[in-house]
């Protein structure tokens, strides 16, 4: 719960960088979000999208040089919202999810939060 009584919100985290995954989760825990799951590859995050109940996703585009596609079928499919992480740029994003929203890497703990906040509104 938040200090307004609201409960958290929760994301699923998917990010191959075990360094870069505790960063993400730790800024996420800062915005006031629980990390609902973690994954470090895309057979465990196939697993995770299908198990878990969360509210957001951020997604590696390249996951151990697989692409983040099969998972984020998974997660549309379930009507959750999702946004890419990516050192590639838009033109990196799998073709058929271009117009989803992007945080470029690195971001900052501001651009987090705002692409977050846009996706769960429906921005």
């Amino acid at each position: 719960m938040t200090a307004t009584g609201l409960p958290r919100r929760s994301v699923f985290l998917v990010e191959d960088e075990v360094m870069i995954r505790m960063m993400v989760a730790d800024m996420l825990e800062e915005l006031g979000y629980k990390v609902a799951a973690e994954a470090g590859d895309i057979t465990e995050a196939m697993r995770l999208a299908q198990a878990t109940e969360f509210d957001i996703a951020i997604l590696d585009v390249n996951v151990n040089g697989k692409v983040i596609s099969p998972v984020a079928d998974v997660i549309r499919a379930k009507g959750c919202p999702f946004i890419f992480a990516t050192g590639y740029g838009s033109s990196g994003l799998p073709e058929q999810y271009r117009d989803r929203p992007a945080l470029q890497k690195p971001f900052q703990l501001d651009a987090l939060g705002k692409t977050i906040e846009a996706a769960l509104r429906g921005g």
